[in-house]
């Protein structure tokens, strides 16, 4: 996992990315959280240096459609939405480092299995 992943725990990761905010995306996007088909968090998968790697996991709800037509234009989406705020996490990540800048990239969404979609999340922090 690299040099940060005792910074990267859970319960960080729980603090950069609340829970509530996949309501709060739903909300704003349908006018009803119960609208969602997945729950959004964000994971630690590594880094070293500057470099660290996150993802934004999508996990299906229960009784709901994880269907690729729904998440694979999630990058362009998520890196403009203010809810998801992306330039928000970096820069957490980055203060979380000791850095005070951050650039980020998000990825292609990738399928993992039926009920689990992840969108990598790169940041460098200088």
């Amino acid at each position: 996992m690299g040099q940060y992943q005792d910074i990267f725990t859970q319960q960080k990761l729980a603090t950069l990315f609340p829970a509530q905010r996949t309501e709060e995306f739903f909300e704003a996007l349908f006018g009803d959280a119960e609208e969602g088909s997945y729950d959004i968090e964000l994971g630690y998968t590594g880094g070293n240096d500057n470099r660290l790697h996150f993802e934004l996991r999508l996990t299906q709800r229960p009784g709901k459609c994880l269907a690729c037509n729904l998440t694979y234009g999630l990058p362009q989406v998520f890196s403009r939405h203010p809810v998801i705020n992306v330039p928000g996490i970096a820069q957490a990540v980055a203060e979380a480092t000791g850095s005070d800048n951050a650039s980020w990239q998000l990825g292609a969404t990738k399928e993992v299995s039926n009920t689990l979609h992840v969108i990598p999340l790169l940041i460098e922090v200088a």
